[in-house]
């Protein structure tokens, strides 16, 4: 059974970065396009960041210039590389990821979500 899981969220304060990382469990062939989402309460889920697997990236305009997004395809890990952090950045970060376990075998898995809070 294979599932994404995330890590590195936390407490920081204004100003501050955070590193998140993204990763399957389980018997994988590759991992393809990836993206990362947010959600606060009573809004709906958006993107941050996403990266192709070539390594094409895209951002949302709210963070362009403060968070990277990035793969290491031999530990099949993508991470979010969060600088200058906002309280608006405050949310739960989720990972979204396109996920080959055979051949002919693709499918779409979201992970648990992780806990980014921005305060002071």
């Amino acid at each position: 059974q294979v599932q994404l899981v995330e890590s590195g969220g936390g407490l920081v304060q204004p100003g501050e970065s955070l590193r998140l990382s993204c990763a399957p469990s389980g018997s994988i062939v590759s991992i393809n396009a990836v993206g990362w989402y947010r959600q606060v309460p009573g809004k709906q889920r958006e993107l941050v960041a996403a990266i192709t697997t070539v390594g094409r990236v895209n951002y949302a305009d709210s963070v362009k210039g403060r968070f990277a997004i990035s793969r290491d395809n031999a530990k099949s890990t993508v991470y979010l590389q969060m600088n200058s952090l906002k309280p608006e950045d405050t949310a739960v970060y989720y990972c979204n990821a396109d996920i080959r376990t055979g051949t002919y075998v693709v499918r779409n898995y979201w992970g648990q979500g992780t806990q980014v809070t921005v305060s002071s």
